[in-house]
């Protein structure tokens, strides 16, 4: 398994820059105008890729209404599942053109798949990649046709424990994925930031061998940000043109001019990471002058002893490094010496190596 994996034409995975993927969702209310608007946004805003989702209510769940079939405990509460996905799934047809608008403006454009058939349809796209959400780890069937197209894959962990995403990434590369990536997620909508546990990004990128990052579904733009200061390769946040949108995502989607203000945080971030190195810095080697360094702070003649008195460590930093001060004492001046004059070997008599 490779530590990177190339979509398009980028490479994704350590010592990469940071790839970003504005989420569409169910953003687009079903409005094909506003689903264009929300990719040239996006791409204002600095995002890499826009994702989509590939699927319809028929293809996710059944319309029933018995109580498997409520849901309970989230935003969407008091509705059914086939009712939440007749209102927010992208229609199949827009998905071409959206993708070609999106290659338009140079970015990447691929989708999360939730069967077969929308594996299908995507191939005939050819989609650059494939994104599966969290819910979806525990079906093999499905892991194993996107696997055998043998596209990179973007996997999210949100609801699995390590030894599920263990089974998933083994069935997935069991099927032919050469190019895999783990996301942590935390599939509340919206999660908590105590919630995040984001230290585990560097923890999956150790135990698979893979490029980690993180799909955010908190309020703010703080957690990853420092998401990518631990690592994190991809970063997924949904995006909204307004959350004064009637959407069933707004609560925890970024608007333009945040999304653009966590891409700014991510990618000062990433210059700050640089490599471990602990020479002086170029702009470092100015201010260094300004360090300790030992002066004759009296005036001297010729032949008196240096003492405490005579001779000190202070700034700036053109005389003897500060650890010959012991040296130095007890020293005799080699000639008339005026005060604030750096110290040097010249200076004094009987210095190492003198015979």
């Amino acid at each position: 398994m490779k530590d990177y994996i190339q979509i398009g034409k980028r490479k994704v995975g350590k010592g990469f820059p940071v790839y970003i993927i504005a989420e569409m969702s169910a953003n687009h209310i079903q409005n094909y105008d506003l689903a264009v608007e929300i990719i040239h946004a996006a791409h204002s805003s600095g995002a890499d890729a826009v994702k989509l989702q590939t699927y319809t209510p028929d293809t996710l769940t059944m319309d029933c209404n018995n109580e498997y079939f409520q849901i309970k405990g989230t935003l969407w509460d008091g509705m059914t599942l086939y009712g939440l996905y007749r209102q927010t799934y992208t229609p199949w047809e827009w998905q071409p053109k959206l993708k070609k608008i999106a290659n338009d403006l140079g970015m990447d454009l691929f989708s999360s798949p939730f069967d077969e058939t929308a594996v299908d349809f995507l191939e005939k796209m050819n989609v650059p990649a494939y994104k599966i959400a969290s819910l979806e780890i525990v079906d093999f069937f499905l892991l194993k046709r996107i696997a055998r197209t043998k596209k990179p894959v973007i996997m999210s962990t949100g609801t699995a424990g390590l030894g599920e995403i263990d089974e998933a990434v083994r069935t997935l590369r069991r099927a032919g994925c050469k190019e895999l990536a783990l996301l942590k997620c935390t599939s509340a909508y919206p999660s908590l930031p105590e919630e995040m546990n984001i230290r585990t990004i560097p923890h999956l990128a150790d135990s698979f061998s893979v490029p980690t990052g993180l799909s955010d579904h908190t309020l703010g733009i703080e957690i990853p940000i420092a998401a990518v200061a631990l690592g994190a390769c991809i970063i997924e946040k949904h995006f909204i043109i307004s959350r004064d949108s009637s959407s069933f995502d707004r609560a925890f989607s970024l608007e333009p001019d945040e999304f653009k203000a966590m891409v700014d945080g991510v990618r000062i971030v990433e210059k700050a990471l640089g490599s471990i190195r602990y020479e002086v810095m170029e702009n470092e080697e100015k201010i260094s002058t300004y360090r300790r360094s030992l002066f004759v702070t009296q005036d001297m003649k010729k032949g008196e002893q240096f003492s405490k008195r005579t001779v000190r460590s202070i700034r700036p930093g053109h005389g003897l490094h500060p650890k010959f001060l012991d040296m130095v004492l007890n020293k005799r001046a080699a000639m008339d010496i005026k005060k604030g004059t750096p110290l040097n070997w010249g200076l004094l008599d009987d210095i190492p190596g003198d015979s």
